[in-house]
């Protein structure tokens, strides 16, 4: 099987020597590593498909640790639940193991296209995508190196800021806060490095190094989550519980025991700057905790807590304090079959009088060719996260408000083959509707600024929706 150029490209950054074997084997969403020693049930096993000599090669392991499953890799140094199905390539190269994964979609998507003149209706052709690859390999008897770098052409396929999406919010363009638009991410998504050293079979201690990277904060972000693989667009929770996974300085120590794992981060609590091309400068002045638990193969639990220093540009003087819980479900059967969730709660305080809420639930069903998923999300915005302000006559003071926004999605995809050969990128394409339940006040046929008038308000019922392609990495076939 041989990756396509760029992503060995990426492997070329990590590593500096040239692809040699390549050969399938089974994950999702982070790297594993190759280990020599007997590994403890329910550890890792050899690759499946594999015969003749290569029967004798190392075994792979989870990224952070020598005695973990590589399926529980997570973005960062989250986990997901052991039964999660991968889609990736992977090499062996000496005593190095590289894998390479990633998404892209070509789409078009129209945001309240049933409100022609409402507030936030658009239309844009755009295109969401990431590759990742990683290197790693064991160091003496009980140690473990990862690498990674992650980069994504979204600077080029999400212009004037990001795509539309209703309701979203967070960061800012050209001095101006991002409103019903998803920001793109920099073209160097993380760049890191891991130590793991295994004390036992049932103890590690791992350190954890990113600029960017991701602090120990929530749940596996969204882009790197099975439950929310098929859905092109980010979740309009992203900055209550996953907006960290693009940090420009990170340091982390994790302890594993069995099961649990107990994670303490230092990181920069700006998020990134508009510019997304460049590294931006490391401050190290936020904390967080993440306690992880996976108590079976088909779950991984987490609870967080970060205090963030000055996330937003435009209100440096405001601090964060994020507090997060998750849930998160695998099961596979047959050739193919799987089903994968999420349930995803995430809390605000600092910014605004009272914590802000998010919800979100997303399940993804796969039975062999299509795909069908669904979301739910909650979210609680104010007035000025909206900048909308509903006041009867202009004359009244600006009333600051919580706004309860539900949104509902649902969509299907269908893979059609793969690209280049049996072992090349898989094409699907896929389409989605999204239906938002808002409070009168966003539906108001007008609304008002710090000048007055400024326009309509989202109108009843808004709706939006999207069709695409998409384009990702194979799927491995389970151990």
């Amino acid at each position: 099987m041989k990756p396509p150029t760029l992503l060995r490209w990426l492997a070329a950054v990590l590593l500096a020597t040239p692809a040699l074997a390549q050969h399938r084997h089974t994950p999702g969403m982070a790297m594993p590593a190759d280990t020599t020693r007997a590994q403890p049930t329910p550890g890792p096993q050899p690759m499946a498909g594999m015969s003749g000599p290569e029967m004798g090669s190392p075994r792979m392991s989870h990224a952070y640790s020598r005695h973990l499953p590589m399926a529980r890799n997570g973005s960062g140094t989250a986990w997901q639940p052991d039964q999660t199905p991968m889609y990736m390539w992977m090499q062996h190269q000496g005593p190095w193991m590289l894998m390479y994964h990633g998404s892209a979609f070509g789409r078009y998507t129209s945001q309240n296209f049933n409100h022609a003149s409402g507030r936030g209706h658009a239309n844009a052709v755009d295109g969401p995508n990431w590759l990742m690859a990683m290197a790693q390999r064991n160091v003496g008897e009980r140690g473990l190196l990862n690498l990674t770098l992650m980069v994504s052409l979204d600077p080029l396929t999400e212009t004037r800021g990001g795509y539309p999406l209703l309701f979203q919010t967070g960061e800012s363009y050209r001095g101006q806060p991002l409103i019903d638009r998803q920001h793109p991410h920099d073209l160097v998504s993380g760049l890191s490095v891991g130590y793991t050293y295994a004390f036992s079979p049932a103890v590690d201690l791992t350190a954890y190094l990113g600029y960017p990277g991701e602090p120990a904060i929530g749940p596996a972000a969204f882009m790197h989550r099975i439950s929310a693989m098929p859905n092109p667009d980010a979740s309009l929770a992203h900055h209550w519980t996953d907006a960290t996974h693009i940090t420009f300085g990170v340091a982390t120590l994790g302890l594993r025991y069995k099961q649990l794992k107990l994670e303490g981060s230092n990181f920069t609590g700006r998020e990134p700057d508009q510019y997304r091309y460049d590294f931006d400068r490391p401050r190290a002045d936020s904390w967080a905790a993440r306690l992880n638990w996976n108590p079976t193969p088909s779950l991984a639990l987490q609870v967080s807590r970060a205090f963030i220093k000055s996330p937003e540009d435009l209100h440096p003087a405001e601090n964060v304090t994020r507090t997060t819980a998750s849930i998160l479900h695998s099961h596979s059967w047959g050739e193919r079959h799987y089903s994968a969730s999420s349930l995803i709660w995430g809390m605000n305080e600092g910014h605004t009088a009272r914590p802000e809420h998010a919800v979100l639930a997303e399940t993804n069903l796969t039975l062999g060719r299509p795909t069908f998923y669904g979301r739910y999300e909650f979210v609680q915005k104010d007035s000025e996260e909206l900048s909308f302000f509903p006041s009867t006559p202009p004359t009244e003071p600006l009333r600051s408000r919580v706004f309860n926004v539900h949104a509902l999605t649902v969509g299907a995809s269908y893979r059609f083959t793969t690209l280049g050969g049996p072992h090349g990128p898989e094409l699907s394409v896929g389409g989605q509707l999204t239906g938002y339940f808002i409070p009168q006040d966003l539906q108001n046929d007008r609304y008002y600024g710090v000048v007055g008038y400024v326009g309509p308000g989202y109108g009843q019922l808004p709706l939006s929706a999207s069709m695409y392609v998409r384009l990702n990495a194979p799927w491995m076939r389970p151990m």
